[in-house]
């Protein structure tokens, strides 16, 4: 090995980078950033320096040593914080003549080639021990070395580019003059065969080397058939982050105001195997009286809650900085039973506990984030509990005055330790359940319990919990399963407020052709618009169990239909345990016609997402999955049409689901009328864009009425066996053979005549269904849905709320600011003689011409002397000190002695003839005097 010695009269003031190479690591052979310095430059030769950034943990040769003091400004030159794992180590190292055997010695065993074009390679002799350089140690070095590299700059865009895709190189393949012939016909797009290393570089008459046009072929081409000559440039990249089968699952961004604690909580499935039944009301149910904290002991308390008047700002993974906080009491000892509550977990939510007895505790629930409402939801974690004592839970805080709780649902129990010794998950608990109003103005909850172990850690919930990272879980798992992944395609439709991704999956069999693929009809389906409502999540996990499956059914729907599916609308409800809004302090279900994208992302591109699939296919149905927990079964809410053409077709999908699952849905439950407080919701912005079966689907919290199920709660696989009676109901709905459809529909037109001959016979009247049958619209007929009332979530966010009210008190201050407008001389004259005639009309009212007011009617103008009788000059005044000196009364009329022709300001007096000035002295004329006498 042989290095080129610089000139000798080069001169080196001082160390001198010389170039970047990479290096290989004798402990792994990987390449390893490197700098080569010149540290001096004599006639007797060359100083040089290797400066190698190695892993600390690489045993080195004995010449090699590391330098942990390097300074911090050489860090910031790499443009990287300063690892811990890793360290600088240097060696140097003098060249001279190359034919001394010494010097060749010494190059060898430092490894170095120094030339225009430098590259190194280290071997792991000791110093001055004959290694030739790329020997055995490292074969692939030495081939590397013997082949010229390319230009540095265009070598590291082709790397560069390679790492994102774009280009794959192969080594040890020739190149090809000509492309591959095309391969076998498939349905999936084809992709030509990449560029090999060999057919990159290209030498240029100036010695460099670049990319040839002709050779570098893009792996973003794809040919839709094998003899295609027009390529179609492949789908771009996602903005969003989606899920990948390796690594960790994306963790959940908070806002910046929650704590967090560190624990998972994550639980198991099981299915009950009995039925559990409501519970029967005896009508001698306690109810407790509400204590507070003034007479019991908070046990529990979140410290900061984000609520009225505040907005969100920004969020992180994990929450509020710092370490989180213990907020539950300490125990005093092993005696201590006091439980010990815990919610900052995903999905949870409870803000306040207070011992008010032994075994007696009241609830507080926190309402949805940025609000001062919604407090139905509740899922919090209890600890150290004692098996035989009979506990009593009082939620104080409720805000809807009917409830499922007061008609036989019962609370769900987790307990940890069944779930690791038996498999036991969710279960109904609960004894003496009674739903009741409160003394301020709010609902309570209470019931009673017992735990099955001491010691254990339990959770309670109103249904069952179904949290983003279930969703994140059962996602990852669909994407790492070949089958499903060949059928399924996952990306981001967008980002929520807190950053968390909203996932879009596009489910379908690929097409044979392009007009195959138009031909397909779509169905759009999505869930937990309603972060609270988790039932809706548990029918749309049964719902992509089926149309992700290998049946046959599943199959032919995927060969007929696109499925657009949005599994969860508002992922940062659900995680930071809300009710009914998103972080944006609103009801995201009335804002589906909104304009604000920053303020309601999911809502606005879930609706792009329709839009734009309209302009390139059919539409059949579009259903939003909720849970209801004010009535029992399940339902659907649709919108009337007013087509004579289809008439009553809205509902024959729910009436053939009612037939498919008959003892869990309810057809006599579901209502089609529009009302106007429903304008921004999901079903009827869809139907009003053109999907005529636009649907909301409502599963109760509790259980099911009907059939053999009566008085039965649900479960999770009855909630996911509804979402394969969905898929089965398609089939009905959309079967070439109409006998199915025209039957349902004949007993549709059976069941509105009914419904109409009982609301006629109750108004007592009697109309002719057959003659006037267009004159009664369907809506008429109908009561209003028993849905939630979101009024007082609807308007803007909370965060342009709090702009949209300094605004306003800007204006109102501008406005107190503006000066009045001018008048006119009309209305100057007009509010002149209002005022006269009012300080007339009050000057009569208590002096000396009393009762000589008629006279005053007469006059077009105010006499000058009932002027002075109304605001005396100081002339008058004067005169009625005088009278009262003399002993007259005040307000006896004025003698006719000749007064003072001018007043003290040189005017004339009130009642002197006008005058003019002689030599500037002002000649006056006798007054004339007019009495007046009341007529008789």
């Amino acid at each position: 090995m042989t290095a080129k010695a610089p000139s000798p009269g080069l001169p080196a003031p001082g160390p001198r980078l010389l170039g970047y190479a990479g290096v290989r690591s004798w402990a792994r052979g990987r390449a390893c950033p490197a700098r080569l310095y010149a540290a001096s430059a004599l006639p007797s030769g060359l100083r040089l320096t290797l400066e190698l950034l190695l892993p600390r943990s690489v045993t080195l040769p004995g010449q090699v040593a590391p330098t942990p003091d390097l300074p911090a400004a050489r860090w910031q030159r790499l443009g990287v914080p300063r690892p811990a794992s890793f360290a600088f180590f240097r060696t140097s190292w003098w060249i001279t003549s190359p034919r001394r055997e010494r010097d060749r010695a010494r190059e060898a065993s430092a490894g170095v080639v120094l030339g225009l074009e430098l590259s190194f390679c280290v071997s792991s002799s000791p110093l001055g021990a004959r290694a030739p350089c790329g020997g055995s140690m490292f074969p692939a070095l030495k081939t590397e070395l013997q082949q010229p590299l390319p230009d540095p700059y265009e070598d590291f865009m082709r790397r560069h580019l390679q790492y994102y895709g774009y280009f794959r190189v192969q080594s040890g393949r020739p190149p090809s003059p000509v492309p591959p012939p095309p391969g076998p016909k498939s349905g999936r797009p084809r992709e030509r065969e990449p560029v090999t290393r060999a057919a990159l570089p290209k030498e240029t008459p100036q010695g460099r080397r670049s990319l040839s046009p002709a050779r570098v072929r893009s792996r973003q081409l794809l040919y839709d058939e094998p003899d295609s000559a027009t390529p179609r440039l492949r789908e771009p990249r996602e903005l969003f982050p989606v899920l990948s089968g390796r690594g960790p699952l994306q963790a959940p961004r908070w806002p910046v105001e929650c704590e967090v604690i560190r624990e998972r909580v994550q639980h198991i499935e099981w299915v009950p195997p009995e039925p559990e039944y409501f519970y029967q009301s005896t009508g001698n149910e306690k109810v407790p009286e509400i204590m507070g904290e003034e007479k019991g002991t908070v046990v529990y308390q979140l410290q900061s809650v984000p609520t009225e008047g505040s907005y969100f700002t920004s969020s992180r993974v994990g929450g509020k900085r710092g370490s989180v906080q213990q907020l539950a009491v300490s125990l005093h000892g092993p005696e201590d039973d006091t439980l010990l509550f815990e919610s900052r977990f995903e999905s949870g939510n409870l803000q306040k506990a207070v011992k008010v007895a032994a075994y007696e505790y009241e609830l507080t629930l926190r309402p949805d984030l940025y609000t001062d409402r919604h407090t139905q939801w509740f899922y919090f974690r209890v600890q150290n509990t004692r098996k035989d004592v009979r506990y009593r839970f009082t939620i104080v805080n409720l805000r809807k005055p009917r409830s499922l709780f007061a008609v036989g649902l019962r609370p769900l129990l987790y307990s940890q330790r069944d779930a690791c010794s038996s498999r036991v998950g969710w279960r109904r608990e609960g004894g003496d359940i009674r739903y009741f109003r409160g003394g301020t103005g709010s609902y309570c909850l209470t019931w009673t319990a017992r735990f099955p172990h001491d010691r254990d850690t339990c959770f309670w919930a109103p249904g069952y919990p179904y949290t983003f990272s279930d969703l994140t879980r059962y996602l990852r798992a669909a994407a790492r399963d070949p089958a499903r992944a060949r059928v399924c395609r996952l990306r981001a439709l967008c980002c929520s407020l807190a950053g968390n991704p909203v996932y879009l999956l596009t489910v379908t069999n690929p097409a044979r052709g392009p007009q195959a693929a138009a031909a397909k009809r779509a169905v759009v389906l999505s869930a937990r618009v309603h972060p609270g409502e988790s039932a809706g999540s548990w029918v749309m996990r049964g719902f992509l169990d089926f149309i992700l499956g290998s049946s046959p059914d599943a199959q032919l729907l995927r060969d007929l239909f696109v499925f657009k599916v949005v599994p969860m609308l508002n992922p940062d409800g659900v995680i930071v345990g809300n009710h009914r809004c998103s972080l944006s302090g609103r009801d995201l279900n009335r804002h589906y016609r909104t304009l604000l994208k920053d303020a309601f992302p999911c809502i606005w591109y879930t609706r792009n997402m329709v839009q734009r699939l309209l302009e390139e296919r059919e539409v059949l149905l579009y259903c939003d999955f909720h849970g209801h927990s004010r009535k029992n079964n399940v339902f659907l809410y649709g919108c009337s049409s007013n087509s004579r053409r289809h008439w009553l077709h809205e509902r024959v999908f729910p009436l053939m689901l009612s037939k498919n699952a008959p003892e869990k849905f309810s057809f006599q439950s579901c209502n089609f009328k529009v009302q106007k407080n429903r304008e921004g919701t999901g079903r009827v912005v869809m139907w009003r864009m053109g999907i005529r079966n636009s649907y909301t689907l409502e599963s109760t919290f509790g259980g099911s009425t009907l059939g053999s199920r009566r008085d039965t709660h649900l479960t999770t696989e009855d909630l996911k066996a509804l979402g394969h009676h969905i898929c089965d109901t398609l089939l009905d709905f959309c079967d070439p053979d109409q006998t199915k459809f025209i039957q349902c529909l004949a007993e549709l037109t059976e069941l509105v005549h009914q419904e109409i001959h009982r609301k006629l016979s109750e108004l007592g009247q009697d109309v002719n269904l057959e003659e006037n049958w267009s004159d009664i619209h369907l809506s008429d007929i109908e009561s209003s849905t028993s849905g939630s009332d979101s009024s007082l979530s609807d308007g803007l966010p909370a965060h342009l709320l709090h702009r949209a009210e300094e605004v306003s008190q800007k204006i109102k201050m501008f406005q107190k600011k503006k000066k009045k407008p001018l008048q006119t001389r009309k209305q100057r004259n007009e509010q002149y003689q209002n005022s006269n005639s009012k300080r007339f009309g009050r000057g009569l009212a208590g002096g000396p011409l009393e009762g000589r007011a008629s006279f005053a009617t007469t006059l077009q103008k105010q006499p000058a002397f009932l002027k002075q009788l109304e605001n005396p000059g100081p002339a008058a005044v004067t005169q009625e000190k005088v009278r009262r000196q003399q002993g007259q009364k005040p307000g006896a009329p004025a003698s006719l002695a000749p007064r003072s022709l001018s007043s003290a300001r040189g005017e004339p007096a009130p009642g002197a003839q006008p005058g003019r000035r002689r030599g500037g002295s002002l000649v006056a004329y006798p007054a004339l005097h007019v009495c007046t006498y009341p007529c008789p």
